[in-house]
């Protein structure tokens, strides 16, 4: 695919880093479905074009049910983007999943509510989404890992939901859950797959909830990966999804347990820590990622999301207003031929 062109999305950590970090033409996309999050920057690594945003815009000014997803995947597909790779933060579900580590994760369960679903609003579209993430772009993501960490990136082993998990830690760990020592030198962690629990927010579980997404089998929690992914597949990109874990989400914690040593500050402060750790390692990967895809892109073969859509218009084509075919012209004018009034 010599036409490859890579969109970044950067989510909390990783947004500020490409937006300080990137010099490049600015673009200012006016979509259906309003402006995006932030102006979209050009740029290339090693010869391979790539467009970078900021999910929740200058300045981190936009919640995760405010950020306006629509416009954000459009906006995107208007400027030619073919791939994409998405970056979040997580609180994590599983003891094997510590603050720090990198997550590429291989499933999805959807809890939001209060958010625009799909750009087909006048058309029965129904896109395959078995599997949420892009069997090409995932493998290359966990090579990239492997090249970066000289190991092979991790399964997350351990007791699963199927199991019986341990819902309490020790009072010592609940204490110091989200404080990790590591030497500075020590490789950081990629685990090769993990199922995101997508919330509405903005406000974190409760404990409760907590339990009951660990029983679900959810192995993260984070609040932007849908409907991204889902408005990637209609858009038919290709896209994946990079994790970085900055917590022990609250089902670690003993109802009642002491704060960690200095409060509640203390602890925001080495979650921001983490996250600080988390987006360095993310750059990483990402930038390895590029460089891969670069070398590989005429050989790059395509992703099964680049033909979403080929089958998933249920309606009949010739009954769709012609002002919407042409209104969503850059997802789906391919398929209409005569029926799009061209």
């Amino acid at each position: 695919m010599s036409d490859v062109k890579l969109g970044i999305i950067g989510g909390t950590g990783l947004g500020e880093e490409l937006a300080s970090g990137s010099a490049g033409p600015r673009h200012e996309v006016e979509t259906p479905f309003g402006r995006p999050s932030d102006a979209i920057v050009e740029v290339q690594w090693d010869g391979l074009p790539l467009l970078l945003l900021s999910r929740h815009g200058a300045g981190h000014v936009l919640g995760p049910s405010r950020v306006p997803y629509r416009a954000n995947i459009f906006a995107l597909k208007k400027l030619g983007c073919t791939h994409i790779i998405a970056s979040g933060a997580v609180g994590s579900l599983r003891e094997e999943f510590r603050p720090r580590d990198l997550v590429v994760p291989d499933q999805v369960i959807d809890r939001t509510f209060a958010r625009e679903r799909t750009f087909f609003e006048q058309a029965a579209v129904h896109i395959e989404f078995a599997e949420p993430f892009c069997p090409v772009l995932r493998p290359m993501l966990l090579e990239a890992a492997r090249m970066e960490t000289g190991e092979s990136a991790r399964g997350a082993g351990g007791e699963t939901a199927a199991g019986q998990p341990d819902t309490h830690a020790t009072v010592e760990e609940a204490r110091s859950a989200n404080n990790v020592e590591r030497p500075a030198d020590e490789a950081f962690k990629v685990h090769d797959r993990g199922c995101y629990v997508c919330m509405e927010g903005p406000a974190f579980s409760t404990r409760a909830e907590s339990l009951m997404h660990r029983l679900w089998g959810g192995d993260l929690i984070g609040m932007t990966c849908m409907p991204e992914a889902k408005l990637a597949r209609e858009a038919e990109m290709a896209y994946a999804l990079v994790a970085l874990v900055t917590d022990y989400d609250c089902w670690r914690s003993l109802p009642g347990a002491a704060s960690p040593a200095g409060g509640k500050q203390e602890l925001l402060r080495e979650i921001i820590g983490n996250l600080k750790a988390a987006t360095a390692n993310a750059m990483r990967l990402v930038r390895r990622v590029a460089s891969l895809i670069a070398q590989r892109r005429e050989s790059l073969r395509p992703s099964p999301a680049h033909g979403a859509l080929e089958l998933a218009v249920w309606s009949d084509k010739n009954r769709i207003p012609r002002e919407e075919v042409q209104r969503l012209s850059p997802l789906w004018i391919r398929y209409f031929g005569e029926a799009s009034g061209k």
